[in-house]
C-alpha cells in the first residue's frame, strides 16, 4: 500500500514505538481581554504573537478590517461548500496554484505540527507561507511568512487589493464569503504576492469542503483523528475521517499520524484510490526514543531516510514528541526523502530547526510561584494527552483547575480526563457567546469532582485569582500550580490578563 520504503526487520524494536497517544489540538482563538490589573500577573508570555500595532493610523486600519470581516459569517456556522472560495479564487487568477503546498488536517496536533514543518522548511533557506487558525492576540497571526505573521500594514493591504473580488463573489454567491474564507483567499494571495517557495496549510474544519481545500497538496498531513465537532463532521473516527480524507490529492504523499483503526482505514482507502503514496507512524517513520529535558525534551527520531539522534525540542509532553516526527516526515516527504533520494536531511539542520520551535498556549508557563500553566485542550483527547504531560513535567502537590468550555463540546468528557490531576477546580466562562454558562458548567463539575472540589467564578478575573489563592495555600514553596484549560479562548483570554501583549 505505501510506495515509501519498508525495510524494516521483525526484530526492529521500533515495532514497540508510539505508545503513547498523540491528541490535542493546540490551537488558541481571537480574543481581546479587559485592562484590568490583576495580582496575578506575572510579565508578558515570551513568544512570537504580536500585539496591537504601536501606531494609532495601523491600529485603527486594522480594527476596521477586522470590523468588516467580523460582520461576515463566524468560523463555527458553516455551509458546505468550496463554491465560494473557488469563485474568488479563479477572479484573483488562482494565486494558490504558484507554490507548492502541504496541507494538514485532522483533529488534534495541526497548528503545533504546522509550526514544526514550518520551522523545518526555513532551516532549508525556504521561504514559507504558513496559514493557521484560530489565533492568540492578532489576527495577523493567521498569516506568516518566514515563520513571523505579518505586518499589519501588510494584512490591512492584502484585505484592500482583493476586497473588491471578495464583494463580485459575494453579489454572484447565494451566500457571502465566510470571515474565514474570506482570510483564506488573503492567505493565499499574500503568499503568491511575497512569492514564498511553499505554503503550510492547516485547515479550518473537515477536509473536503473546507474553505483551504482548493489547493492540491504536495504533501497531505492527517494528524490524529478524535471525536470532536461530531454535528458536522461525524459520530466516530472513522465517519470524521471520510471528511478529512479529501485533503488527499492524487499523486500525493499522505503522511498519517497514529489514528483509530476505522479512520485509519477509511484514509488508507482514499491514498489508494487516488493512487496517493503513504508513510505511517508506527511503521515507515515515528519516535524511536524521548526524554524529558529541561524546558522540553530530547528526541530520537526514526524518519523516510533514517533516525535522527539527539533532537531538542523544547515543548513538553509525548503528544508534541509524536508530532515532531510527523512534521519531520510530511518535510522529508515534500524533499523527496525515501522516494526520490536516499539519504536523510542533514541532521545539524534538523536539529537547529526543532530548537527554535514555539507553541503558544501549550502547556505554557506564564507566572511563577505560584505557577501558572497555559493549555488549549478542549476535547477529552486533547484533556487526557495534557494531563498526562503535566504529571510528567510538573512535580505539583497541589494543582487547580481553572475551566472555562464552550457549551458545543464533550465538557463531561473533558473534566473526567482531568478529575485525577486536579485537587480543585475553579470553573468560569470566557467572552464568546459559545462559552457554557459558568452554572452550567458547575453542576456538570460537582458530578465528577463533587461538590467540595468545585468552586464557581463567573469573571475569568476572578477565577484567576481564585485559583492562585488555592494554590498559594500550600505555601509559598509547596509546589502548589495552576493550569487553565477548556476552551481556546479561556486561554487566550487568560494570556492577556495574566502579562500578554
Amino acid at each position: 500500500m505505501s510506495e515509501l520504503p519498508q525495510d524494516r526487520s521483525e526484530s526492529d524494536p521500533f515495532d514497540a514505538i508510539v505508545e503513547a497517544e498523540t491528541g490535542r489540538d493546540p490551537d488558541l482563538a481571537v480574543i481581546e481581554a479587559g485592562s484590568r490589573t490583576l495580582r496575578t500577573q506575572g510579565g508578558a508570555p515570551q513568544s512570537d504573537i504580536p500585539g496591537r500595532p504601536d501606531d494609532p493610523e495601523t491600529d485603527k486600519a486594522l480594527r476596521e478590517v477586522e470590523t468588516e470581516l467580523a460582520s461576515r459569517w463566524g468560523e463555527t456556522k458553516l455551509e458546505p461548500s468550496v463554491a465560494r472560495i473557488a469563485a474568488l479564487m479563479d477572479v484573483l487568477g488562482e494565486p494558490q496554484r504558484a507554490y507548492p503546498s502541504i496541507h494538514i488536517t485532522g483533529t488534534n496536533g495541526k497548528t503545533s505540527t504546522a509550526r514544526m514543518i514550518e520551522a523545518l522548511l526555513g532551516a532549508f533557506d525556504l521561504r514559507t507561507g504558513r496559514y493557521t487558525s484560530p489565533h492568540v492576540q492578532s489576527i495577523t497571526e493567521r498569516i506568516s511568512l518566514d515563520g513571523a505573521a505579518i505586518p499589519a500594514e501588510r494584512f490591512v493591504e492584502t484585505y484592500r487589493d482583493i476586497q473588491p473580488y471578495v464583494e463580485m463573489v459575494d453579489a454572484q454567491q447565494e451566500f457571502r464569503l465566510s470571515f474565514f474564507e474570506v482570510l483564506t483567499g488573503m492567505a493565499y494571495a499574500a503568499f503568491a504576492d511575497a512569492p514564498v517557495d511553499v505554503a503550510v496549510v492547516e485547515v479550518g474544519m473537515g477536509g473536503s469542503w473546507d474553505a483551504t481545500n482548493v489547493i492540491d497538496g504536495d504533501v497531505a498531513v492527517v494528524t490524529p483523528i478524535d471525536l470532536d465537532h461530531t454535528d458536522r463532521l461525524g459520530g466516530t473516527p472513522g465517519e470524521i475521517a471520510k471528511e478529512k480524507a479529501g485533503i488527499v490529492k492524487p499523486g500525493a504523499t499522505v503522511i498519517l499520524a497514529q489514528q483509530p483503526v476505522d479512520a485509519a482505514q477509511v484514509l488508507l482507502k482514499k491514498s489508494v484510490e487516488v493512487d496517493a503514496a503513504v508513510a505511517r507512524e508506527g511503521l515507515e517513520f515515528g519516535v524511536v526514543s524521548r526524554q524529558v529535558a529541561v524546558g522540553g525534551q530530547l528526541l530520537t527520531l526514526r524518519g523516510l531516510g533514517g533516525e535522527y539522534e539527539e533532537v531538542y525540542l523544547p515543548l513538553h509532553g509525548a503528544y508534541q514528541a509524536h508530532n515532531a516526527g510527523v512534521a519531520l516526515a510530511a518535510v522529508e516527504a515534500f524533499f523527496g526523502v525515501g522516494s526520490q533520494r536516499p539519504e536523510p536531511l542533514d541532521l545539524d539542520t534538523v536539529r537547529k530547526a526543532f530548537a527554535s520551535v514555539a507553541s503558544p498556549g501549550r502547556l505554557e508557563i506564564v507566572r511563577r510561584s505560584p505557577t501558572v500553566v497555559l493549555d488549549a485542550a478542549h476535547n477529552p483527547a486533547g484533556a487526557r494527552a495534557t494531563a498526562e504531560a503535566v504529571q510528567e513535567v510538573f512535580d505539583f502537590s497541589r494543582l487547580i483547575g481553572v475551566v472555562g468550555a464552550s457549551g458545543d463540546k464533550n465538557v463531561r468528557g473533558l473534566l473526567e480526563a482531568f478529575e485525577p490531576i486536579f485537587t480543585e477546580v475553579v470553573v468560569t466562562q470566557n467572552s464568546s457567546h459559545r462559552a457554557m454558562d459558568a452554572d452550567a458548567l458547575a453542576a456538570i463539575a460537582v458530578e465528577v469532582f463533587g461538590d467540595d472540589r468545585v468552586q464557581v467564578e463567573p469573571r475569568l478575573d476572578d477565577a484567576l485569582e481564585a485559583a492562585i489563592t488555592l494554590a498559594e495555600e500550600e505555601a509559598e514553596y509547596a509546589g502548589g500550580g495552576v493550569l487553565v484549560t477548556g476552551s481556546v479562548i479561556t486561554v487566550g483570554e487568560a494570556r492577556l490578563l495574566l502579562g500578554g501583549n
